[in-house]
């Protein structure tokens, strides 16, 4: 099986953790993006510590696309956010494949996409088809 990385905006965390549950059910090695919680504890931070914070998190995701044979975007309501779109060109500078959930509200994003797929299960059988 090939192994896909997640990339999608925080306001979906919880969405984002299940669709990737139901990915390793049905035998995906999934990477996943670090959601941090707690609106509260991140705003007691300093400006310079939010940026180094930032930093780690947006190259841990850059290390996680390297990783994966493919990308999914999780774009609920065809919102990708400013760290999603970055993702998103740095899988087509490492000529990625790249599957979205639904239709990318900015068309430049959206033709980049191979295919929508509403489900994980759709996405697990793309990623079967394109293993052999």
């Amino acid at each position: 099986m090939r192994s896909v990385v997640i990339c999608g905006s925080r306001r979906f965390k919880g969405e984002v953790k299940k669709f990737a549950a139901e990915l390793r059910k049905l035998g995906v090695d999934v990477y996943a993006p670090y959601h941090h919680s707690g609106q509260d504890e991140w705003a007691s931070f300093s400006p310079e510590y939010q940026t180094f914070i930032a930093l780690g998190l947006t190259h841990d995701h850059f290390h996680k696309i390297r990783l994966a044979d493919t990308v999914f975007i999780y774009n609920k309501g065809g919102y990708a956010g400013p760290s999603t779109t970055l993702e998103i060109g740095f899988a087509v500078a490492l000529d990625k494949p790249i599957y979205a959930l639904q239709k990318d509200s900015e068309l430049c994003r959206h033709s980049l996409f191979r295919e929508i797929v509403s489900s994980a299960g759709q996405l697990a059988k793309r990623l079967n088809r394109a293993e052999k």
